[in-house]
């Protein structure tokens, strides 16, 4: 095993932490990626409250290479609306001011640098939200400037978080996914251009999301190889022939047979894990390979257990001698 393989918490967060120390450490993980904010709360400021985490984590021979703020992060860009409130907590949805929530969320986010920077950790993943994803499909028509407004705004909204993440050593990853400001290799790109390569700034690498959509989600590791902060193993099927949704989901739930598309337990979709640990070795990533569970039509203890198995067998560490070097004389 080249790498460490460590469980994403928010796929269990009706489970106290300690619960789900003891389950992955039986299914026989290396560490956790806790997920904000169901079991971290990034707004204390003792330090006991993080040695307690630490604590935790060592009684069961656990490491912690990275913290999540996906949920609070989704709503730093985003249009607000109503759905928010159901992913987010009290403290920064409050009312629901648009503005407020935005601002709130922005603050959470820096505070979570803090929290990182507490518990030894170098890398917090999350989303960014997008003011310019209901764009999407361009009609009615959609103006370059509307795009380039878009960004902006995400440039204005961010730099500010990236800045204190740089001054404490942290870095933030962002999961390249559809609802974010970079959603595939062309708008990740451009997401860098609109920050100006902040040196904070970088991607969470996940192919169950990029795959589906058609993008070449090898390339991207290739093409963002010095970004490619932290990677998610999760996998995706997506049918062969015709279905009655598409791409888009046809605003069906998760799970649901008429999808084209649906996530699988690791190892029982479409994704081309071989290629995605040599292209790995290939750029040198020694991070941790962080198990994001999400299968619809399986148990989540079952599809955990044997995520981790399937991350174990199939990782590799690169070569480091010729295989032919010894040939001959």
């Amino acid at each position: 095993m080249a790498r460490k393989v460590v469980l994403y918490s928010l796929q269990f967060g009706d489970l106290t932490l300690e619960n789900i120390c003891r389950k992955a450490k039986e299914w026989q993980y290396d560490g956790l990626e806790i997920g904000i904010p169901n079991h971290l709360d990034v707004r204390q400021t003792d330090e006991n409250y993080y040695r307690s985490i630490l604590k935790l984590l060592d009684k069961y021979g656990l490491e912690l290479p990275t913290i999540s703020t996906h949920l609070i992060g989704q709503a730093v860009c985003d249009n607000i609306d109503s759905r928010h409130k159901n992913i987010l907590p009290d403290y920064i949805w409050q009312n629901g001011n648009p503005e407020t929530v935005n601002q709130l969320a922005a603050e959470s986010l820096i505070q979570t640098a803090h929290a990182a920077k507490k518990l030894g950790v170098d890398t917090v993943v999350g989303f960014t939200g997008s003011p310019i994803w209901h764009m999407i499909y361009s009609f009615p028509p959609v103006s370059p400037q509307m795009i380039d407004d878009g960004y902006n705004r995400f440039a204005g909204q961010f730099i500010p978080i990236l800045d204190e993440y740089q001054k404490l050593g942290v870095r933030y990853a962002l999961e390249v996914h559809p609802t974010e400001i970079a959603f595939d290799t062309v708008s990740a790109e451009r997401a860098l251009q609109a920050i100006d390569y902040h040196p904070a700034f970088g991607f969470n690498f996940d192919p169950s999301h990029l795959a589906y959509q058609g993008v070449d989600y090898i390339d991207f590791i290739y093409r963002f190889h010095d970004r490619i902060f932290r990677v998610h193993m999760k996998d995706v099927h997506w049918s062969d022939s015709p279905k009655q949704s598409g791409v888009f989901g046809g605003h069906l739930p998760f799970g649901d047979p008429k999808r084209y598309w649906n996530f699988r337990s690791v190892g029982r979709g479409k994704i081309n894990f071989e290629e995605i640990i040599r292209a790995l070795n290939d750029i040198n990533y020694r991070g941790p390979l962080s198990v994001e569970w999400e299968d619809s039509a399986m148990d989540r203890e079952h599809g955990a257990k044997e995520s981790c198995e399937f991350v174990k067998r199939i990782d590799f560490n690169a070569n480091k001698t010729a295989f032919d070097a010894n040939f001959g004389k």
